[in-house]
């Protein structure tokens, strides 16, 4: 398991970012990024395209939900938080789960959009 999360449940997650050719990439942060999630953490990710829009979000939203995990998952679009401290968080702490290319070896220190 990586950051508390089954393989199987990352690769399903993924699976459905692939099918969205706007995604670039998907960050990971939160707690379950920081180490300190518990058992019952959510996972927080934030998509990353020029062209994602909230109309392409719940689509994704909803294809995330059919998998049934045992986690809640919290999207977002990178470029619509309006939150500068969450923006800082991200960058700081987020790390690239998914990139458009596919899965990668989970980068850390994720600086740059």
């Amino acid at each position: 398991m990586s950051y508390g999360l089954k393989e199987k449940h990352i690769f399903a997650i993924n699976s459905v970012f692939k099918k969205y050719p706007k995604i670039e990439k998907a960050i990971l942060y939160g707690s379950r990024a920081k180490g300190n999630y518990r058992n019952g953490s959510d996972i927080d990710l934030t998509l990353i395209g020029a062209n994602l829009n909230l109309s392409a979000l719940f689509k994704i939203e909803n294809e995330l939900d059919d998998f049934l995990l045992p986690h809640k998952i919290d999207l977002s679009i990178f470029l619509k938080i309006e939150n500068s401290d969450l923006i800082e968080h991200i960058n700081r702490i987020g790390i690239i789960c998914y990139k458009q290319t596919g899965i990668e070896n989970y980068e850390k220190n994720y600086k740059t959009i």
